[in-house]
């Protein structure tokens, strides 16, 4: 379970406000990239609070209202399929935790990264924590908040584009889904470079 103890000793050395910045989408075959950042404050309890792989939609559906609520700021950020093509799904991920981090009404003294890179284009001092989610209670908030934000999304585009049926399985390649790539073709949210192993 995750816990304060990465920001507590954050805080000891000195940085008042540590940002916890986390990401979801990036394996997915169509749709965006979300990135969040989030600051909570000092030893906020929020229940039930956890990676957000590890619950059910409906609990992290119940613990986006309460991270919103109780976090001195938070940012979300969505990066476009179009985009992903670009400049690559790294970078995406990475321009979104960057702008994530941006976008918040309070500037942190310290930003913690779920990953193992940091955004080079990040102008605060910041540092990654692999399996972050499961480590910090801010990386653990910014993950609830990326996920759902992604997900409701999804569900959104899956009744502009309804014969992917993205409510299903997000953009995630499942069999189903690559099955309706090949039987419809892609869709202009697809990620174009995710698919040519599907489609060549």
């Amino acid at each position: 379970m995750p816990t304060f103890d990465i920001e507590n000793a954050l805080k000891s050395q000195g940085y008042k406000l540590v940002c916890g910045v986390d990401e979801a989408g990036r394996g997915p075959l169509a749709g965006p990239v979300c990135a969040a950042a989030v600051i909570l404050p000092d030893n906020c309890v929020i229940e039930g609070l956890d990676d957000s792989k590890k619950l059910t939609e409906k609990k992290r559906e119940a613990l986006f209202d309460v991270v919103k609520e109780k976090a001195i700021a938070y940012s979300v950020v969505l990066i476009d399929n179009h985009v992903i093509d670009e400049i690559n799904i790294l970078n995406a991920t990475l321009e979104a935790m960057t702008k994530a981090v941006e976008g918040l009404k309070v500037t942190p003294d310290f930003v913690i990264i779920d990953g193992n890179k940091t955004p080079s284009q990040l102008k605060i001092p910041c540092d990654y924590i692999i399996k972050g989610d499961a480590l910090s209670m801010s990386i653990a908030a910014a993950s609830i908040l990326a996920k759902v934000t992604r997900d409701r999304l999804m569900l959104e585009l899956d009744k502009q584009y309804p014969c992917y049926q993205f409510a299903k399985h997000k953009g995630y390649g499942t069999k189903l889904h690559t099955d309706l790539i090949k039987q419809h073709g892609p869709c202009e949210i697809h990620r174009a470079s995710f698919l040519k192993k599907i489609l060549n």
